[in-house]
């Protein structure tokens, strides 16, 4: 079963749906080879989603996340998630760092072809953040909040004449100089194979446009290499060396900024064995950095472009299709805590951070607002637009509680914020008192998601297998036991996420991964030899939690 034709997908009609892979890869004369996911004991299970009573849980929702790219093969991870499941998120893949490149060209190839075949089989999309400090267009933010370039003037620096001097207390770093008569006049005289530097004794800014000019001549042609502040100058003769005709006063201008820590103005002659070199001037001089930062207004003003600009392209393409979306992801830092004893939003003094530039108790009115305006611009139903803020880390009480902190202020504030998407980190123990733990820590978490009175919705929603000495076991090494350990917990979860969230607020579960990884997280276990998806008995579970069994 390994080749998918793109309209080869499960449909729902007249009553009846298509369960078999056997069959929803049927168009025209084209069958897919039988699947051996269909064999028993799970052989007659429906689609996972047909479990769920639309009637006493009529916001219940079962989804699937994917990456984009293996989503529009439409070929194994399509067809199960088309199948089985509400609606598909594809986490980082619509998010601006994505489709956002350096310069702020959007490219909304793949989320178009996505939409355009959602609309085609009726499926439902849950949208990316659509605002976080990882995953963003973090290239194009910083384009957009550079400094400003400015115009400058030339400034002339310090000059040595050494037409007027009798001795030579510079540095020399190897070999000999000093001041002697050469053509009727004094000059400084650097040996062979000697490094002098010919100017020294001033600050330099790495972000200025030095120009050094010096006159020298010699008796043969000279060959020499020159270091401008730590920063070795290329020239242009062989091997990037300097070079001069002899015979004659030459006039040789560089052009030159320092190495970026060097903060002690020089410029160093480094003479080759080529021939005896004579200075008799040398003057500095620089346009200084014509760049300046941008003020706290301007910055502003800047990233309210971004989110607008943002919002508008990203809202345009959806037209009115994504109806919910996690509007900011991970703001909390749980390493940051607040004088009243909350954890801190995250912020940083390298990256630019939304809330660092809008403030942070006006992060989210600032970005929900733009947003909205921009979904409804774009045909979108006010009806429909649900907003998330999504979490990882909340089975920490002090996070879950500095979450709703910050989730009342910005309500206060105006902010449209919906509902909470939890991100789980779960384990099932066979380590007894591990696993009670685990389940207490579960039950913890969803009670206080309860108590916020938003829309509650579990994403991420993965588990791994633990021996009862705390070591991973793989899902090639799980055994039928295990696994069926594991499916008891995966039904253990969705029945308390049932029972504990009211059904009002009930805005569904995301799995993680369809199928197994390294780990036995998948409704599917992948065939080593054929790698077609066999049904586990985490399916089963699946389909009897949400019936309510």
């Amino acid at each position: 079963m390994n080749t998918f034709l793109r309209n080869g997908l499960l449909m729902l009609a007249a009553g009846a749906f298509i369960a078999s892979c056997a069959d929803y890869n049927v168009t025209d004369d084209f069958t897919a080879q039988p699947d051996p996911a269909f064999s028993e004991p799970y052989k007659d299970l429906a689609p996972v989603k047909s479990y769920i009573d639309r009637n006493t849980y009529p916001n219940m929702s079962i989804g699937a996340t994917l990456k984009i790219a293996d989503f529009n093969k439409q070929e194994l991870a399509h067809a199960a998630a088309v199948t089985n499941f509400d609606n598909v998120s594809f986490g980082t893949s619509l998010m601006s760092g994505t489709i956002i490149n350096s310069k702020g060209v959007m490219n909304f190839l793949d989320m178009m072809d996505l939409l355009t075949h959602m609309d085609e089989i009726g499926g439902e999309v849950f949208g990316s953040p659509i605002f976080a400090n990882a995953n963003q267009a973090d290239g194009w933010l910083n384009m957009l909040t550079a400094p400003i370039e400015v115009q400058v003037d030339y400034v002339e620096g310090k000059s040595v004449d050494y037409t007027t001097m009798t001795t030579f207390d510079g540095t020399v770093d190897k070999g000999s100089a000093s001041i002697v008569k050469y053509d009727g006049e004094n000059a400084l005289k650097i040996s062979t194979a000697s490094n002098v530097r010919i100017i020294e004794g001033f600050e330099v800014d790495p972000n200025a446009k030095y120009t050094i000019t010096f006159w020298a001549m010699a008796d043969k042609d000279a060959s020499y290499d020159i270091t401008f502040s730590g920063n070795k100058i290329t020239g242009t003769g062989p091997n990037g060396r300097w070079t001069f005709k002899a015979g004659k006063w030459n006039k040789v201008v560089v052009e030159a900024q320092s190495a970026p820590d060097e903060t002690e103005g020089y410029l160093r002659i480094e003479n080759s064995r080529s021939a005896v070199i004579y200075i008799q001037k040398v003057e500095v001089g620089y346009y200084p950095d014509n760049h300046r930062q941008q003020t706290a207004q301007e910055k502003t003003d800047t990233i309210n472009y971004a989110i607008n600009t943002w919002c508008d392209g990203l809202m345009k393409i959806n037209a009115g299709r994504i109806n919910a979306f996690d509007l900011i992801d991970e703001a909390i830092d749980d390493k940051a805590i607040l004088e009243n004893g909350y954890y801190d939003l995250k912020h940083s003094t390298t990256s630019i951070y939304w809330q660092d530039v809008l403030g942070s108790e006006n992060y989210a009115p600032a970005v929900s607002r733009v947003a909205k305006a921009a979904y409804e611009k774009y045909d979108g139903d006010p009806a429909l637009l649900k907003f998330f803020i999504s979490e990882s880390g909340l089975e920490d009480n002090k996070k879950m509680e500095s979450l709703n902190y910050w989730v009342k202020i910005w309500d206060a504030n105006g902010a449209k914020i919906d509902g909470i998407n939890a991100k789980l980190n779960l384990t099932y123990s066979e380590d007894p008192a591990k696993q009670e733990a685990n389940k207490a820590s579960l039950d913890n978490l969803l009670t206080n998601l309860a108590s916020t009175g938003k829309l509650i919705r579990l994403s991420n929603f993965d588990i791994k297998y633990q021996n009862a000495s705390g070591a991973s076991v793989a899902a090639k090494d799980i055994t039928d036991a295990q696994r069926q350990q594991l499916a008891d917990y995966y039904g253990y979860v969705i029945k308390s996420y049932m029972n504990k969230i009211p059904n009002d607020k009930q805005a569904g579960l995301c799995k993680g991964n369809l199928a197994d990884t390294n780990d036995p997280v998948g409704l599917w276990a992948v065939d080593s030899k054929s790698k077609d998806w066999v049904r586990t008995a985490t399916y089963k579970a699946f389909c009897d939690a949400l019936s309510g069994k």
